[in-house]
């Protein structure tokens, strides 16, 4: 075992402090990397606060993963001292059934293995990213192209996956207009995302100084969720709606928003179960679903096609010991849009 710094909550819902956690020695198919950076996502916070139960203390987050290759088992075949790595939201799957021969290992029928806050195979609970190193086979490790800000990709080992997943899915493309609820950590990415595909995006917001972030990051259409008017406007326009938001809202508002046979995904998880009344539903045969990240190489082709035309998340980076204060900021939603910890320091130590 090897002695590695990381900074994590001890007990539910207490402040992250610096603490040392236990990394295992290399297999002849992992992967060690030193991390170079770590994105922050809401889920962290939920998890570290135990906001979602069943959570394993002490327990250190981190699911936006990007850092450097320092050392390879002996069976590694294509992973390199000194690539540039990204580790997402999981570490391992049962690798055997349907789901992960689908490349859905996310969905896995034994168990997927998260990142952090996870029993592994070998009965250890996962540890994540604020942190200096980790050790992942090899077959859930990422490869970041060169031509991506290493800090600014981070986030897209969560948010840009969990937004290019539906997308994909739904078929995404020119013709189509896409409106994004939200516009956070999760919700820039899909309007990024989604342009990129060719969609023309409605950014729904209930915050009407984001209008003009909105028009930046591409979105050819804002509607202030607040304004009645502008929302009976949008009535009907839209063919998929992206739903990043997690706090408690009116899903029905935004069903009225999509054409007939259009779809809203959800990505955000309120606290509470929402309300859908049957007739924002049946009227036009609207579609509401769900969508959880997506498997190993679905994160790569995302990677890959963010590399392709310049995608990166839009980050402000910290230092370890600003994590709680910034924490704090995530709830308040005071962040544009996504923070990253530089974690050299800690791999350093």
């Amino acid at each position: 075992m090897t002695t590695v710094s990381a900074w994590g909550a001890p007990t539910a819902g207490a402040a992250l402090v610096p603490m040392t956690i236990e990394r295992r020695e290399p297999g002849p198919h992992d992967v060690v990397l030193a991390i170079d950076y770590c994105g922050v996502c809401h889920s962290d916070i939920h998890q570290a606060r135990d906001e979602w139960s069943g959570a394993n203390f002490p327990l250190v987050p981190g699911h936006e993963v990007v850092g450097h290759v320092t050392a390879v088992g002996s069976e590694v075949t294509r992973f390199a001292v000194g690539d540039r790595v990204g580790v997402g939201c999981l570490v391992d799957s049962c690798r055997q059934c349907a789901q992960c021969h689908d490349g859905s290992e996310q969905f896995c029928e034994v168990r997927t293995v998260w990142t952090y806050n996870s029993t592994g195979f070998d009965g250890v609970v996962t540890q994540g990213g604020y942190s200096g190193q980790m050790v992942v086979d090899e077959a859930y490790v990422l490869r970041v192209p060169e031509a991506l800000d290493p800090a600014a990709a981070a986030p897209l080992l969560c948010a840009g996956i969990t937004t290019w997943s539906p997308l994909r899915q739904w078929q995404c493309g020119p013709g189509q207009r896409v409106g994004v609820v939200g516009l956070g950590g999760l919700g820039h990415m899909a309007v990024k995302l989604a342009r990129s595909l060719g969609a023309a995006v409605t950014v729904l917001s209930s915050s009407p100084h984001k209008r003009p972030d909105a028009a930046a990051l591409g979105a050819e259409t804002f509607v202030c969720t607040r304004d009645p008017e502008a929302c009976a406007a949008a009535a009907g326009q839209l063919d998929l709606i992206i739903n990043t938001v997690s706090a408690q809202h009116d899903y029905g508002q935004y069903l009225q928003m999509l054409r007939p046979r259009g779809t809203m995904v959800v990505v955000g998880i309120p606290p509470e179960p929402s309300a859908v009344g049957a007739f924002d539903l049946i009227r036009g045969n609207r579609r509401l679903a769900g969508s959880l990240i997506g498997g190993i190489a679905q994160t790569q082709e995302m990677l890959d096609h963010c590399a392709q035309h310049g995608i990166t998340a839009d980050v402000e980076l910290i230092a370890p010991e600003q994590l709680n204060a910034a924490w704090e900021r995530v709830v308040a939603s005071d962040v544009r849009y996504r923070f990253v910890v530089d974690c050299r320091s800690l791999a350093a130590g």
